[in-house]
């Protein structure tokens, strides 16, 4: 498949969006049981406003991959069949939740300003976030969905699709959370930090597994079956016309092999081991420039594994309009 930018930019700033979230709210229950130490306000009002921009950005990019932006209200109307109809639905109510959350810091409201008096300090902020930690993680379901429910696309339809979109934005967003602790609240860079390296081993498995799984396939549609010859050897010399189409552009990525290839190398070093080793030293010497440098560079990474997952996927039509005489 031909690899959209706007799409590139979308999934990866939603996820970084996403997790950057999630963190925030994990430190909030845990300060609330003393498992870690409590923050000010302004921490989770920055923090949301942060989590908020980068899913508008995504948004906002999604709508360079649309021909007539103008009609991109009609995406959400087929909500009961459609993963993307569902993600059109997610995303805006996650950013409200995420908004409400920051607002409620911001105001510092409490349940007994509505009639219901808690001994809980944040307790209406734990009830907002809990609504956007579902959200959060339905999003998550959503666009992985969208791939992995194309079964002809036999690279994404399989459940590591979704496990690998949920994992490298809890790794990325986690990651950034450490950063943002390196400014406002040192005191949270090691929970952070400890968060990001388990969660980006882990997702190097399963990515890592999922690359694995898909150099075995055994491709259902060949040039045979296509053409209904069962000959054992067709060689194929022209894709039946000299111009580029629609066919061309968007269902083969047009790089060559020698590319191709090295973007898969190049994001498996990006996203694993050296924001890794990076993250560890900043978390010794506490160094914002060191932790700031292992997000950027993860994050570089990450534009590269997108791009990859796109690439990969190898369309049935290729077979016929990817060979150029």
């Amino acid at each position: 498949m031909h690899p959209a930018f706007s799409v590139i930019f979308l999934t990866t700033l939603i996820g970084v969006g996403q997790g950057l979230f999630l963190a925030l709210y994990t430190a909030q229950v845990y300060s609330t049981v003393e498992l870690l130490p409590a923050q000010p306000n302004s921490f989770y009002v920055l923090g949301s406003a942060i989590s908020f921009a980068l899913l508008f950005a995504g948004l906002v990019a999604s709508f360079f991959h649309l021909g007539h932006p103008e009609r991109a209200w009609r995406s959400a109307a087929r909500w009961r069949t459609s993963w993307l109809s569902r993600e059109v639905i997610v995303l805006p109510a996650l950013m409200g939740a995420v908004a409400v959350y920051g607002i409620v810091y911001h105001l510092d409201l409490r349940l007994k300003d509505f009639g219901f008096a808690t001994s809980v300090d944040g307790d209406l902020a734990l009830v907002v976030g809990a609504g956007g930690v579902a959200l959060s993680f339905l999003l998550f379901l959503c666009t992985g969905m969208i791939y992995a429910c194309i079964k002809f696309l036999q690279e994404w339809a399989t459940w590591l699709t979704v496990v690998n979109y949920t994992l490298f934005g809890l790794a990325s967003g986690f990651l950034l959370a450490t950063v943002y602790a390196a400014y406002q609240a040192p005191a949270l860079i090691y929970f952070y930090g400890v968060s990001t390296a388990v969660i980006t081993l882990v997702v190097c498995v399963t990515r890592v597994a999922s690359l694995i799984r898909n150099t075995r396939l055994r491709y259902k549609s060949t040039i045979q079956t296509a053409i209904g010859v069962r000959h054992a050897r067709i060689v194929q010399k022209s894709q039946g016309f000299m111009g580029g189409s629609f066919n061309t552009r968007d269902f083969f990525h047009g790089a060559a092999p020698w590319l191709f290839r090295s973007i898969k190398w190049v994001f498996l070093v990006l996203v694993f081991p050296l924001p890794l080793a990076l993250l560890s030293f900043g978390m010794i010497d506490r160094s914002v420039t060191l932790l700031t440098a292992a997000f950027v560079v993860q994050y570089l990474g990450l534009l590269a594994e997108r791009w990859f997952f796109f690439a990969q996927a190898n369309h049935p039509q290729n077979l016929y309009y990817q060979t150029i005489s």
